[in-house]
């Protein structure tokens, strides 16, 4: 069984830490440890969510701190290639789910995208604060499934903002993909190049689907359509799918 997931304090580098070091965890992070009560002489993996994790027993535990010793190295632990999800926003907190699962999938990076159909709308403020929303899932998700890593929330992207991104992906020799249920190419028949992408970005649409005008502008700036399968999904479902299926078929899941 692994040991449960708590998240180093900022200023602790966890890729510096060697057996024997002691250290005390304090905030959320304790209160956490607490209320799964952790005694001391129990295990637990202490992660800076950049990939980076170290293995340690509880010392002892106060009213506000934990005391934990590093029992073994720290090492990296991180997807590769790197799996970014791009998903539209979506109504009725399907976003939200979308992402806290692409994160226990393996996801690296999750993009906030404004598109032209999606019913919810961050505008100023809103903006701010669905970000804060996105991070929170993902750090929560994170740590459910005992990742070291804890995605990068991107801010939130206009189709104008997020095809410049494609481009840039694509320059680099990334596999961007964008799913869209009326295409004639199926997602299944691109997989085998997925073991010469140094990343793989994968493109979800909201509720009323992806505009003609957007399909035109983000295949232009190098992202491929195709089509996931033989059902149409909810644009909560589709990401996790696709991810889920590409995590397979890269081993990560053997």
């Amino acid at each position: 069984m692994t040991n449960p997931v708590f998240i180093a304090d900022p200023e602790t580098s966890v890729e510096q830490l060697a057996e024997g070091d002691s250290l005390t965890v304090s905030g959320g992070e304790a209160k956490h440890i607490q209320v799964m009560r952790l005694q001391a002489g129990e295990a637990l993996d202490l992660v800076d969510g950049q990939g980076w994790r170290a293995p340690a027993e509880v010392k002892s535990v106060d009213s506000k701190t934990v005391t934990v010793q590093i029992t073994g190295p720290a090492s990296r632990d991180v997807t590769e290639p790197a799996l970014v999800l791009v998903q539209a926003l979506a109504k009725g907190g399907r976003d939200e789910s979308a992402i806290a699962q692409a994160t226990e999938i393996g996801v690296n990076q999750v993009v906030p995208w404004q598109s032209d159909r999606s019913i919810v709308r961050w505008l100023g403020p809103k903006a701010e604060k669905g970000v804060s929303k996105w991070q929170d899932a993902v750090r929560a998700a994170a740590k459910q499934s005992r990742r070291a890593q804890v995605p990068a929330v991107q801010s939130v992207a206009t189709t104008k903002q997020l095809a410049k991104l494609v481009a840039e992906a694509s320059s680099r020799g990334g596999q961007v993909w964008l799913l869209h249920e009326a295409d004639e190419a199926r997602f299944s028949s691109h997989l085998r190049e997925l073991s010469q992408a140094g990343e793989i970005w994968i493109l979800v649409g909201p509720e009323g689907g992806i505009s003609p005008a957007e399909y035109e502008e983000l295949t232009q700036a190098g992202a491929i359509a195709v089509r996931l399968g033989p059902t149409v999904l909810r644009s909560g479902t589709a990401g996790v799918v696709a991810l889920s299926v590409i995590t397979q078929q890269l081993g990560l899941w053997d």
